[in-house]
């Protein structure tokens, strides 16, 4: 991209009071944005409202220094970075046809492997809570593994608990070469946020794709991170909820792929846990209930699908881990307190206590706020 053509497209981005729905009329009226920039003030009011038409003809405050950091930022790093535009052939054509598609999208990683508009490769978005249970974490990995190993990119949003988990299934399973994961992130590409989540962006620009609406220098602002879920619905030919409250910011994306006409499914948890109450809602509304990756690889591909590739996605553990200890078959698979599974086991605390700090270490149960502890992996 011209660095004339970079000004025109940040400077249609950032015009005060011209939203996206805005700059599409003007485009298609126009043309690309340099010709929006020639037009009279008459000529622009014939699309845009008066207010709007008089900010198109004043360049927006901070414009140069932008276009300067973009240029830099692109030039540091050529075959891994880029920008899309709505005129460009690689722009994701599911995106466009959502109702609001971004003017822009930033992209760091592997570019080279959606270079064209048909690049985009088939993907599962998943999505769940920031807090998530032990159990929950499990699950995101070990789904996301699995769709990787059946050669599907995983999209989430690069945040804490179930995000990250299932960035990390993914990028372990996938293939040599294969975009293993998109992260769609709610800031600039020069930032990351978490920060907890540097080292793990790193491994997604390797093996994946970072993608992001948002000029560079935005910083994580709240209303960004609901906004970018559409984009992960809409890279997506289905989305999974691996854990979810009834006020989850992942309930948004679910209800904005079922919008899209895209299936939703749920992983169901226990009727005590509040991170699985946002799951059994989506149920109750017609989200389908999952309980293996194959579950939803057969709803999206309706063919034989090797079970040995996800065998893993329940989280079992092998026949030896299971076993039959008495700590776990007495805990279930619902959070437990200290002081029940003494009354369940008849150990004394501590050597119940020095039990469960084996299970933690082992990977078998975790430890949740409260004194709670839980199972991780299914019977």
């Amino acid at each position: 991209m011209e660095r004339d053509e970079l000004a025109a497209w940040l400077r249609l981005s950032l015009t005060p009071q011209v939203g996206s729905g805005t700059a599409r009329r003007l485009l298609a009226a126009f043309g690309l944005p340099q010709n929006i920039f020639a037009q009279s003030h008459g000529a622009l009011l014939a699309v845009a409202a008066p207010a709007q038409a008089q900010a198109l003809l004043a360049e927006p405050p901070g414009l140069a220094a932008q276009v300067e950091a973009t240029a830099r930022w692109l030039a540091q790093a050529r075959a891994e970075r880029t920008l899309l535009t709505l005129a460009d052939a690689a722009y994701p054509a599911a995106l466009l046809q959502t109702e609001d598609p971004p003017l822009m999208l930033y992209l760091a990683g592997r570019r080279d492997q959606v270079s064209r508009a048909d690049g985009w490769p088939r993907a599962i978005a998943m999505v769940g809570s920031r807090n998530a249970t032990p159990q929950g974490l499990d699950n995101a990995r070990q789904f996301a593994r699995a769709f990787a190993q059946q050669g599907w990119t995983v999209v989430s949003g690069l945040a804490l608990g179930v995000d990250g988990a299932s960035h990390e299934g993914a990028l372990d399973g996938a293939a040599a070469g294969a975009l293993a994961t998109i992260a769609v992130v709610g800031t600039g590409l020069d930032r990351v946020y978490p920060r907890q989540h540097l080292e793990l962006a790193r491994r997604i620009a390797a093996q994946g794709l970072l993608v992001s609406e948002y000029p560079l220098g935005t910083p994580p602002l709240q209303p960004n991170f609901p906004k970018r879920n559409r984009i992960i619905a809409a890279l997506s030919q289905g989305t999974l909820v691996v854990e979810a409250a009834l006020q989850s910011g992942s309930l948004i994306t679910a209800r904005q792929a079922a919008e899209q006409g895209k299936e939703v499914f749920a992983i169901p948890g226990s009727i005590h846990s509040p991170q699985a109450r946002g799951c059994h809602a989506l149920i109750r509304q017609g989200a389908k209930l999952v309980e293996t990756a194959q579950d939803v690889l057969e709803e999206l591909v309706p063919q034989p699908t090797s079970r040995a590739a996800v065998s893993g996605a329940r989280g079992e553990r092998p026949a030896q881990e299971a076993g039959d200890d008495p700590v776990l078959e007495s805990m279930g698979h619902d959070p437990v307190t200290l002081d029940a599974l003494v009354a369940r086991t008849g150990m004394p605390p501590p050597a119940l206590q020095a039990r469960l700090l084996e299970l933690e270490l082992q990977g078998q149960v975790g430890r949740l706020p409260g004194g709670l502890f839980q199972r991780v992996g299914s019977a």
